[in-house]
């Protein structure tokens, strides 16, 4: 008697998304590190410094992730939803890049209320290409779209990464609104950061792989 098939829309390998949520950490703390030293040596409107900055902070982790699915990939033949997900971020990444520079080549206010949509690209950018490859990932594995859409709406890291990508850039907004403003490397990692709620989706992945029978992620 065979083994039952294993359903690879379920979270895939045990400590996946666990290895995604710690991605997210070492972004957020290269992107704070490399603020301050920017402000140490006097570049706290400095473009290229802000790019760097917003990219460590909102992006880091999905170059780390996006690294991850080429081990994965290299590891085995077959994919899983957080390596779909992973490939997702990592070509998301180059997005807020374009928006950033296009931004300021049209004279936008990037410190004001009108550039609040640019830490939201570098903070979310990754988060759009993850929920849609997931998508993607389910429509390969299920016989209908109608079927895909069902798993991806009852999936909590695809719910959870919808969400996040419809409220965060209220927040911003709103934050921009009641006077906040990134005139500093260190205030614009924070921004960032704070913007960057990547990390639900893969912990709710994670503690979703700890409810798993038999799963022993110790």
């Amino acid at each position: 008697m065979h083994p039952p098939k294993k359903d690879e829309t379920e979270l895939a390998e045990p400590g996946e998304f666990g290895e995604l949520v710690k991605f997210t950490i070492t972004g957020w703390a290269g992107g704070l590190a490399f603020g301050f030293v920017l402000d140490a040596l006097g570049f706290q409107r400095s473009p290229w410094g802000q790019w760097l900055v917003r990219t460590l902070s909102g992006e880091g982790e999905s170059l780390l992730e996006g690294l991850y699915a080429i081990r994965q990939r290299m590891a085995r033949a077959t994919g899983s939803l957080a390596e779909a997900y992973g490939w997702g971020k990592l070509l998301g990444i180059a997005v807020p890049w374009v928006i950033d520079l296009a931004s300021r080549l049209a004279g936008v206010d990037v410190y004001g209320v009108s550039g609040f949509y640019i830490p939201f690209f570098y903070a979310m950018s990754d988060q759009i290409g993850g929920n849609l490859s997931g998508l993607v990932f389910l429509r390969r594995q299920s016989p209908s779209w109608s079927t895909a859409l069902g798993r991806y709406f009852t999936h909590p890291v695809m719910v959870a990464g919808l969400i996040l990508i419809v409220l965060v850039p209220v927040g911003l907004l709103a934050a921009r609104l009641a006077g906040w403003s990134p005139t500093t490397q260190t205030k614009t990692a924070l921004e960032t950061i704070v913007a960057n709620l990547c990390w639900v989706p893969p912990l709710l992945g994670w503690l979703g792989e700890r409810r798993r029978p038999g799963t022993d992620l110790d």
